[in-house]
């Protein structure tokens, strides 16, 4: 999946053009604001736009003030709020609040600080900007646990610090290519996954059965460390062969993937785990498997079965296990 969020990333590609660019980014919102708090919006020197802060209401204004920014080479922060009953005449259509803080590369947001966010997502490692208009701008890798797990950006208690999280897009590898696997992957790509569909058989993971995903026929061991797990990878096994699900396991315990589960009764997994043991596993990583997978919602059938996947993969994602 290509990133929809390269604001950074055109951002960084206008100054090195010497067009001159700001980011623009969502700080806070009151009511019913259209972009949650993180959003950005870049702007250059010529007045080209990527992104958006608003519902399209205010990018306007905002690029003008930006455009001012870059030639004073200052920060600025802007609000834009109405009631619901003035916002057709006045700014956001929606109603609501929000707070905009405008940055100019270079000048504000050092180039050098930027260029280490641009390489940080694109090697898929988590990271942290920390940013006002009186603050001294860094990336942090190490803190701000809990914000990383909730995508959650916003300011510090001092209400003057901000921290917009970076985290690499979400990414679902499915082993087995079966009945459940086509209802799981459509409703992981619209809930933000980037599917991978695992299937050494080519007559299961055919372009027929799961049309435009992204297919590899390789042993599920080897196609896991192919992809790289992460963070921000769940991994799905659907096959209920031994064959296949095991060496899969092997490879997602000693990853740092944030869920594992796998089909199969509470009798299947109980000699899964047999298996594990005796493969030298531990209890502490066995425990990381959610099986029999999915939330006892009572599904019948392979489409809420893979709503009880779906709901319970996301459940750990911003719970945690």
């Amino acid at each position: 999946m290509d990133r929809f969020d390269d604001i950074p990333e055109i951002a960084l590609a206008w100054h090195r053009a010497g067009k001159g660019a700001a980011l623009a980014t969502v700080v806070q919102t009151w009511g019913s604001a259209p972009r949650r708090v993180g959003s950005q919006l870049a702007i250059s020197g010529e007045g080209e736009i990527a992104g958006s802060v608003s519902g399209g209401c205010v990018e306007g204004a905002v690029v003008a003030e930006a455009l001012d920014a870059i030639e004073a080479g200052k920060p600025v922060m802007l609000e834009y709020g109405v009631s619901d009953g003035d916002a057709f005449a006045v700014g956001l259509a929606c109603g609501g609040t929000i707070r905009v803080l405008v940055e100019p590369v270079g000048s504000v947001m050092p180039e050098a600080v930027l260029q280490d966010l641009v390489a940080a997502r694109a090697a898929r490692e988590p990271i942290a900007y920390v940013t006002g208009v009186d603050v001294n701008r860094r990336l942090v890798r190490e803190e701000y646990v809990e914000r990383f797990r909730m995508d959650r950006s916003g300011f510090e208690d001092d209400g003057q610090t901000f921290v917009a999280i970076h985290n690499p897009p979400l990414r679902l590898v499915v082993v087995g290519a079966v009945h459940i696997a086509q209802a799981l992957v459509p409703m992981a790509r619209i809930a933000g996954f980037d599917p991978i569909v695992v299937d050494p058989r080519d007559s299961f993971a055919s372009p027929d059965r799961f049309p435009g995903e992204r297919l590899l026929h390789d042993w599920p061991d080897e196609a896991l460390r192919k992809v790289g797990v992460d963070t921000r990878t769940a991994v799905v096994l659907l096959t209920h062969d031994p064959k296949l699900d095991d060496p899969a396991l092997e490879v997602a315990l000693a990853s740092e993937c944030f869920y594992i589960g796998a089909l199969g009764s509470t009798r299947t997994h109980g000699k899964r785990v047999e298996r594990l043991v005796s493969r030298g596993m531990t209890e502490a990583q066995i425990a990381r498997i959610h099986a029999p997978i999915g939330l006892d919602i009572g599904s019948a059938g392979p489409a809420e079965i893979a709503v009880s996947i779906l709901a319970e993969m996301l459940r750990v994602l911003r719970r945690g296990a």
